[in-house]
């Protein structure tokens, strides 16, 4: 490898004034990426980037090594309408997965197939919802990472489109009425009804009905004036009388409730009783045909209870209040309540609920009495892994699960006999050793461990360590989440399987501000509390070290989005102690992150700095304003989308900037102080073709091998 150098930019002399604070911004002309400064700019990054990766060790063992990895494909759970099973499948060597379907004969076959759709491989199959009868199915599908979907109606039989495509949805949820003519779903304001700036807000509940023009026919049914920032679920009962929405505002920890008497009104005009309004919780609901509202709510239970309401209960003032509901699963207090389902077939003594919890992220099934919530047992699960959402139907449920060494297969369980057996294993050869035989069940093992913060809170960490190695330091990824409620997932991840098989660490510190502890654990985190995240992060970095997992010298920490924030934060104001960050798609300056992206509904998760007291907070750590001349920063890698419409890639193109200055024009040659800006194009927040994600994981490990020594074999075996 080259000496590289750090490309010059240009440092403004800009400094805002806010609430007498002096806040300067020096790369604020990075925030247009398409200026011929900029591009000019990026074309230089792009060749620093492409100069020091490519010329890494051990990348060809880790493309062919991950690539095995993936080779078992994927299937997923079915879900039927009528007499129909559909379900998800990638097999070897497909870009994406496909929407298959089970025809009343038994009959397979390929229904969607993204790849099919755009041969180029850019666009994705965002949601699927087929109607009750099994006749028709509402898609939606995005491109190049735009996170604007396009909504389509098919004919399941003929393959025919029969509506579409229908503009501004955003994954939207679709309520089928019977009959497969109507359908509820949300939609954003078309540009022309909202101010200037606003275009990717304002969405509200219409009904639409198939073959008529959406922006001439449909009728809003819900969220007429309605905050901005506002998000909108919406579900219809079984028995297609009730029709459910929830509200929530922006990234806020709590939501409001609505459900509407379908035959009172009719669907057109649905008139909305209030379930839950002005209360600090998040709640779902589900009318069941047995006459009772089933309400999956953190209210008074930070991990969660499915308590019940008497839908006669409801009133045009609204139903009682959330401490009068009835428990039918009350809350545990170490495990977080996650889903449920609902079994109940003539050939059963009596109707079934099927609750999956995740203690300490490690997935849990349970069996209860329907009408009591009386427990009955429970369904045991392959190892200590994750189970996906469980989907019943008459007498039976499917489950996937997974953990991080094994590949997602389907399970099916009976009530009849309580029995369980495999439905799907992946539909390719199993991952191979690094000789010719089939690999073990695992290729390493997970432990959870528990460090303590600053402030004396326990923090739960996994480590995955290779299964038979020398006690001792190694080389380790510290990976961090931590914002929005959201857990981590022990899920099979090829590329975390290959870091374990060479002989790397791979941790994940769940730190507050995540989901895995319940709604308390997400407020400890987040708000006025973010810092807390990021001492938890230290904690856990420094407890690995601690412990003899690694030391300083070989850690590299990694987040993605709120967890490429954490990383930088932590970074920033720890600069010696870390050797490498992987920091993908992150939001670092927290003063502006509020006029890109998505970022005007994140008020609620980080504060906004047009309130003085929120400006010091997010300053305190703001990853771009804390950037520090001379300082001894690790080598980063930035990762970006250049089509990410949720966090704008303008966070990383500032950051590059002045971690860049900070370092100077030469950084070390051990790669000290180098930072590199990686830009995908074609891509966005989320999903992407199988060779995309195969590409990003390979540099980022490749530079993460590089800067802890982890040694990687030169050859595929």
């Amino acid at each position: 490898m080259t000496h590289p150098r750090h490309p010059a930019a240009r440092r403004e002399d800009l400094v805002d004034d806010l609430f007498g604070r002096h806040v300067a911004d020096p790369y604020r002309w990075l925030e247009e990426p398409g200026s011929a400064e900029t591009r000019a700019w990026l074309a230089a990054q792009e060749s620093l980037c492409r100069e020091v990766l490519d010329g890494l060790p051990g990348r060809r063992w880790l493309r062919a090594r991950m690539a095995e990895l993936l080779a078992p494909g994927v299937t997923g759970p079915p879900l039927w309408r009528g007499e129909r099973r559909f379900f998800m499948r990638r097999l070897p060597g497909q870009e994406h997965a496909a929407l298959h379907v089970a025809d009343p004969e038994g009959t397979e076959r390929v229904l969607l197939d993204p790849a099919v759709l755009d041969p180029t491989g850019r666009t994705v199959l965002d949601t699927w919802y087929p109607d009750r009868e099994g006749r028709r199915i509402a898609y939606q599908t995005s491109t190049a990472g735009d996170d604007t979907s396009l909504l389509y109606v098919l004919d399941i039989a003929s393959g025919e489109l029969v509506d579409g495509p229908v503009t501004r949805c955003r994954r939207s949820p679709i309520a089928w009425l019977p009959g497969g003519e109507a359908f509820y779903y949300v939609r954003r304001l078309p540009a022309h009804r909202v101010p200037p700036g606003e275009e990717r807000y304002h969405r509200r509940v219409w009904l639409h009905r198939v073959g008529t023009d959406p922006d001439r026919d449909d009728r809003l049914v819900f969220g007429d004036g309605g905050p901005r920032t506002a998000v909108y679920t919406v579900g219809v009962s079984g028995d297609a009388r009730w029709l459910t929405v929830t509200s929530t505002v922006g990234a806020a920890g709590r939501n409001e409730v609505w459900i509407a008497d379908l035959a009172a009104h009719g669907p057109e005009a649905p008139v909305f009783t209030p379930v839950q309004t002005g209360v600090d919780a998040r709640t779902s609901a589900v009318a069941g045909g047995d006459g009772r509202l089933y309400l999956l709510t953190d209210h008074d239970a930070p991990r969660r209870r499915l308590a019940v309401v008497g839908l006669p209960d409801l009133t045009a003032d609204g139903a009682p209040s959330p401490s009068a509901w009835k428990d039918l699963i009350p809350e545990d207090p170490q495990a977080r309540l996650d889903h449920f389902t609902v079994l109940d077939s003539p050939e059963l003594d009596r109707a079934l609920l099927l609750a999956v919890r995740n203690r300490h992220t490690i997935s849990e099934i349970t069996v209860h009495d329907l009408e009591t919530g009386e427990r009955l047992g429970d369904i045991a699960t392959p190892g200590q892994g994750w189970v996906g959402e469980i989907r019943g139907r008459r007498h039976e449920a499917w489950f996937t699960y997974t953990d991080p060494f094994t590949p997602i297969s389907v399970f099916r369980w009976d009530a009849r006999d309580g029995s369980t057996s495999l439905w799907a294993s992946p539909p390719g050869p199993p991952p191979r050793t690094r000789g010719a035989a089939p690999a073990p069940p695992a290729a390493g093992t997970m432990r959870q461990i528990t460090c303590t913060s600053g402030d004396g809170t326990p923090v739960r960490v996994t480590v995955l360590a290779p299964r038979d190695a020398p006690d001792g330091p190694r080389p380790a990824i510290l990976y961090v989440y931590g914002g929005f409620g959201l857990s981590y997932k022990p899920l099979y991840r090829p590329e975390v399987a290959a870091w374990v098989e060479a002989g790397g660490v791979y941790a994940v510190a769940h730190v507050r501000g995540g989901g895995e502890e319940g709604a308390d654990w997400h407020r400890a985190g987040a708000g006025a509390d973010k810092q807390k995240s990021v001492d938890d992060l230290h904690a856990a970095a420094e407890h690995l070290c601690r412990e003899g997992w690694t030391t300083p010298s070989r850690l590299v920490l990694s987040g993605e989005s709120n967890g490429g924030l954490l990383v930088a934060a932590a970074m920033t104001q720890r600069p010696g102690r870390y050797r490498a960050v992987l920091c993908a798609a992150p939001v670092l300056d927290m003063v502006r992150y509020r006029h890109s992206g998505l970022g005007a509904s994140w008020t609620a998760e980080y504060g906004s700095a047009e309130i003085p007291g929120e400006l010091d907070r997010l300053l305190a750590y703001s990853p771009y304003h804390r950037v520090t001349e001379g300082a001894d920063y690790p080598a980063v890698l930035l990762t970006v989308s250049e089509g990410d419409g949720v966090v704008d890639p303008l966070h990383a193109r500032k950051m590059c900037a002045a971690l860049q200055h900070a370092a100077g024009p030469e950084p070390a040659p051990d790669g000290r102080g180098l930072t590199l800006l990686r830009v995908e194009p074609g891509a966005g927040h989320g999903a992407r073709a199988t060779s995309r994600a195969l590409d990003l994981s390979l540099d980022q490990l490749a530079f993460a091998a590089w800067q802890s020594g982890l040694p990687l074999p030169p050859h595929a075996s």
